[in-house]
């Protein structure tokens, strides 16, 4: 997948712990662990910016993309809208 989860490199910076983020913004810290290991298909917009909140940052501090020609075949296929 193009997209690389950063957020573990943000949260190094921070100093802090993930298990003090997920705590900070509501989530468990399974689905922050997943997240950050990139597992998941999609993020909401208020959990991101939740995470800029508390870190401090931007979120293209935490997603950064690594260009794929597949994706764009993929949305030739209609796949995606």
């Amino acid at each position: 997948m193009p997209i690389r989860v950063t957020l573990d490199l943000m949260l190094n910076r921070r100093k802090m712990k993930a298990k003090d983020l997920a705590q900070r913004i509501g989530i468990t810290e399974a689905n922050l662990s997943l997240l950050r290991t990139g597992k998941v298909k999609g993020l909401r917009f208020e959990t991101l910016a939740k995470i800029c909140v508390v870190l401090d940052c931007q979120p293209g501090d935490l997603l950064a993309h690594d260009p794929d020609d597949s994706d764009l075949l993929a949305s030739a296929d209609g796949q995606d809208p």
